[in-house]
């Protein structure tokens, strides 16, 4: 095409520059007729008007190639590829999948423990691919199975309609909305393990949920019906009693979207549950973590306290309750979480029934040295760790102190006063290193003391409450 075009634009020229001389010479006028030059002048014409015919045929075959790739690169699906995970989208973006996973290698060495065997040494704490999405537009998905620990389990499965961000249904298995810390993501834990607290609310359960933030996010609240779950337990697929058990939470941001930024990182609220046992149960009671009998935990994850009497079974058995006021301030560098939890439930064993409340509470403060934004969604390094160019990463510096008591009256019934502690006080202090904000180190050092407990006995938690707990943590996680 454009070769054809130069081509008639040269005879055009020359034409033209023929018609020119003929017109204005007298002598070559009067060499050739009238009627030459007129038919000369005619096709110079018909030579210009086929220029522009081939030049408008060139103008429409570009907008069409251009209309062409316009709309082949509207229809085509979108591939991401970055620090928040993999992800693929249909052009109108009502489809997608995302592919995301967490890998975290813990180790945990124990000072002065007494012998007690098999708790020093290397684990994998979490390994999780995930995967989420949208159907439809509004319709999301998350799956997060977990290969960490002994066995493999369902940790989230549920399907969320997302009618607007203030709107929205969830339903399948996921967390229950009562803790702070035990709500705030396992890769943004500025500690290998959550604080006391989360010893006495739910972890994941089964149910439906209504939840969202509306007014850009000032408010955030969620409301649910569960199968319903003893402290720190993770639901199995299948439910353990005919009735249900209700939760929710408030959570208040009021500055979030003013211009006042000292005061947008702060935020506070609560969350509680409420459910009643129809018939005596095990599972109702708290998690096995750490022993063999349903009890809590200390930051190394060992058993301080059980429901063993000498002789007897204790159950769960009628009304469970929890509270759990909560807030967080994060300005800067600077963040600061605290909460309280209560977790007060009717206990049986034989003809013996009691209403025990246990109660908690932890403050943790944290700090990030190289300036960056400390925030309760992680950290995002300035500078990501590149030796060759002289960058680092961010570092982080994290203290906490918190606190369990057991409800007096569990003993010596319910629990026996000479193996397990009525009270549990741990402070702790870390150094985490954000390579980016895919990659981090931990490393911290956490001390528990004990009030009660310490008898005899080669199992915990008597083995346990026997001395302090001082324990020193790394982690390796790539999160991404």
């Amino acid at each position: 095409m454009k070769t054809k075009l130069k081509k008639i634009h040269s005879l055009a020229a020359v034409a033209a520059v023929i018609g020119t001389q003929f017109h204005s010479s007298h002598a070559y006028a009067a060499e050739i007729s009238n009627e030459d030059l007129q038919k000369l002048i005619q096709h110079v014409d018909e030579l210009e008007q086929k220029v522009k015919i081939l030049e408008r045929n060139r103008e429409v075959d570009k907008e069409t190639s251009d209309a062409a790739a316009a709309q082949f690169k509207k229809e085509a699906p979108q591939i991401s590829i970055g620090q928040n995970g993999f992800g693929f989208k249909s052009a109108d973006g009502n489809f997608g999948l995302k592919l995301e996973g967490v890998l975290q290698l813990d180790s945990r060495t124990f000072f002065n423990d007494h012998g007690i065997q098999g708790n020093d040494g290397f684990i994998l704490r979490r390994v999780r691919p995930i995967i989420e999405g949208t159907v439809y537009r509004d319709f999301d998905f998350l799956f997060v199975p977990d290969f960490g620990g002994s066995t493999v389990q369902i940790f989230d499965a549920y399907l969320n309609y997302r009618y607007d961000p203030a709107l929205q249904l969830r339903a399948g298995k996921f967390k229950v909305p009562v803790g702070l810390e035990q709500l705030q993501s396992d890769a943004w834990l500025p500690f290998n393990e959550r604080a006391l607290p989360t010893d006495l609310v739910p972890n994941r359960d089964l149910g439906v949920q209504l939840h969202g933030a509306p007014f850009g996010g000032v408010v955030n609240y969620a409301a649910g019906i569960f199968n319903g779950v003893g402290d720190a337990r993770n639901s199995a697929n299948s439910d353990f009693d005919n009735n249900k058990e209700f939760a929710g939470r408030l959570f208040f941001q009021p500055f979030r979207t003013t211009k006042i930024n000292a005061l947008k990182g702060l935020g506070f609220g609560a969350g509680g549950s409420y459910g009643s046992l129809s018939s005596p149960s095990a599972t109702g009671l708290p998690n096995t973590t750490g022993g063999t009998l349903p009890g809590y935990t200390t930051d190394g994850q060992q058993q301080f306290f059980a429901y063993n009497p000498t002789t007897g079974t204790v159950l769960a058995d009628g009304e469970h309750w929890r509270i759990s006021p909560q807030g967080y301030y994060y300005y800067g560098p600077f963040g600061l979480l605290g909460e309280y939890a209560i977790s007060n439930q009717r206990v049986v064993k034989g003809a013996a029934a009691k209403r025990l409340e246990n109660t908690a509470w932890q403050v943790s403060a944290s700090w990030v040295l190289t300036g960056e934004d400390n925030t309760y969604a992680g950290i995002v390094p300035e500078r990501p760790f590149d030796p060759r160019e002289g960058k680092w990463g961010a570092w982080q510096l994290a203290a906490r102190y918190a606190q369990l008591d057991i409800d007096k009256n569990a003993f010596p019934t319910f629990s026996n006063p000479l193996t397990s502690a009525n009270e549990a006080k741990a402070w702790s202090v870390g150094l985490n290193w954000w390579l980016n904000k895919n990659v981090r180190v931990l490393t911290s050092f956490s001390r528990t003391t004990f009030r009660g407990g310490g008898g005899t006995g080669t199992t915990a938690p008597a083995i346990v409450t026997r001395q302090p707990e001082n324990t020193f943590f790394t982690r390796i996680q790539l999160a991404f």
